[in-house]
């Protein structure tokens, strides 16, 4: 692989990450990871962010509801899961108090028996405890509340 020694100006790189921002929502991590691989030295890296902010190019608040959205009805994450992914990303404990309020309770629960009785069919285990360790790993796995994961299993694996 070439290792690229390119150099930007702060108006090429504002351009440039005006340009990754719009694309799809950013979170202030992500951004600051993509500068440094511009080889922005650490005062452009604030200008370039401070401008992203400024022009509402960067705001966590949006990212952490999107990615709470995206990641609940595509990869089927449970709120534990998110709460980790968005953590890990650096997101505030109130940015994902809020994007997670976007998930109504009745929509979730339903989800989840619907995805439990879905799963449960695409099992193919005859034994009965392994049956159920891996539906039990499974939801564990994306995040579901372990309370929700064992009653279930409790209910459909007999």
């Amino acid at each position: 692989m070439i290792q690229s020694n390119k150099t930007y100006t702060l108006e090429e790189a504002y351009r440039k990450l005006e340009h990754y921002c719009a694309y799809q929502e950013r979170c202030h991590q992500e951004v600051r990871l993509k500068l440094r691989a511009m080889h922005m030295i650490p005062e452009a890296i604030d200008l370039v962010v401070v401008h992203l902010l400024n022009h509402d190019f960067l705001n966590e608040t949006r990212f952490a509801k999107s990615f709470v959205r995206g990641k609940f009805k595509f990869k089927a994450w449970g709120r534990n899961r998110l709460t980790f992914e968005l953590k890990k990303k650096g997101i505030s404990k109130y940015n994902i108090n809020e994007a997670l309020k976007q998930i109504n309770e009745e929509e979730y629960l339903t989800y989840f028996n619907d995805l439990a009785e879905k799963r449960l069919g695409l099992i193919r285990e005859t034994q009965l405890i392994k049956k159920r360790k891996k539906f039990i790993d499974y939801f564990l796995y994306r995040g579901w509340e372990s309370h929700l994961v064992y009653d279930k299993a409790r209910e459909l694996i007999t």
